[in-house]
């Protein structure tokens, strides 16, 4: 590595964004998140200070998450938000651009693709590479993908969930769906809603899920006290909820993500199949850390499934190894500036 070059891998997320500096590890971990002046159009805040204004704001302050479902939603919200973290991470070496590897969904299309290096070279990058999301959480994760051997990475995050299985440093078969961490939680929300007649915000239906939900019904249940506003008096009431409650709520989402993953299994060749039987399922990303989402995954495929350290940071990791080995993982990377 050329000194006059720093290298930023950044896990570009729905929900965060992640940026990792090799040698120095994740050195930044904030919320995709900008705050805009809607009188002027101005950002006022990005990242961590901006989502303490989600909810709280007054209403010429618009609280904004340019990503949605892991690909940009809108441009010069994503090329400020970028920049501001390029910036941040880059510390005493702005004088020099850096190279910039950054995550997209399995499914995203080209376009969205030339859209994301575009903003990272306007926000100061010297050569943006763009890498599919399930390759980057697998080199992450510590899976050896330049082997002729089957492996499945599952990377459940904000926005996406991207499965793919991986072989001699390619994607053979893969999905990407858009339904994840934040579909999650929305059915929480919905269902204390509809059960409760109560009305909750984002990140209260976050905290819950956290706290005390679980992908499988179980026998010692969790409990939690949840503050919100009632639909009828419009007052503040709280209700207590249960972990099997959480569960139901988020029954149809869980469905939808344990379906991709055996989509994939079943358009998986015979023989990387059986490799996948033998080594299992590796959960990486926010969401795979919810309780017992491993068993429900081994319940439904019969694919035993573990969640990989530091599921989080996996795909932000990945990114910073590969730009320090790009020769080695030149087959992944799909397009460069």
């Amino acid at each position: 590595m050329s000194f006059f070059s720093p290298k930023l891998g950044i896990d570009l997320g729905t929900a965060n964004t992640l940026v990792f500096v090799p040698g120095r590890g994740v050195v930044l971990n904030e919320p995709s998140v900008v705050a805009i002046s809607e009188i002027d159009k101005r950002i006022l805040a990005v990242g961590t200070e901006a989502k303490e204004m989600i909810g709280r704001t007054p209403g010429e302050i618009v609280a904004y998450r340019p990503m949605r479902d892991g690909v940009i939603a809108d441009y010069r919200v994503t090329h400020a938000m970028l920049k501001y973290f390029i910036r941040k991470a880059s510390g005493r070496f702005q004088f020099f651009k850096p190279d910039v590897m950054i995550s997209v969904p399995t499914g995203v299309t080209s376009t969205e693709r030339r859209a994301v290096v575009e903003a990272a070279i306007r926000a100061g990058a010297k050569n943006a590479y763009v890498v599919k999301e399930a390759v980057l959480a697998a080199i992450g994760a510590g899976i050896p993908i330049q082997e002729a051997r089957g492996h499945m990475v599952v990377d459940i995050g904000g926005g996406t969930t991207d499965v793919a299985v991986i072989s001699l440093g390619g994607i053979v078969s893969s999905t990407s769906i858009k339904c994840a961490g934040d579909k999650l939680d929305r059915a929480i929300a919905d269902y204390i809603k509809k059960t409760y007649n109560l009305a909750i915000g984002e990140k209260t239906a976050e905290d819950v899920k956290i706290g005390i939900g679980s992908a499988v019904p179980v026998g010692e249940e969790l409990t939690m006290a949840v503050r919100g506003r009632d639909f009828i008096t419009g007052l503040p009431r709280s209700v207590e909820l249960k972990t099997n409650d959480i569960v139901k709520a988020m029954g149809k989402e869980l469905r939808e993500i344990i379906k991709a993953i055996r989509d994939v299994l079943q358009d998986t060749p015979p023989e990387l199949a059986a490799d996948i039987i033998d080594s299992g399922i590796t959960m990486t990303g926010g969401t795979s850390q919810l309780r017992n989402f491993a068993e429900l995954v081994l319940r439904r495929t019969g694919v035993k499934a573990a969640v990989a350290d530091n599921a989080l940071y996996c795909v932000a990791v990945g990114s910073g190894i590969a730009l320090n080995h790009l020769d080695t993982y030149k087959k992944a990377i799909i397009s460069k500036r």
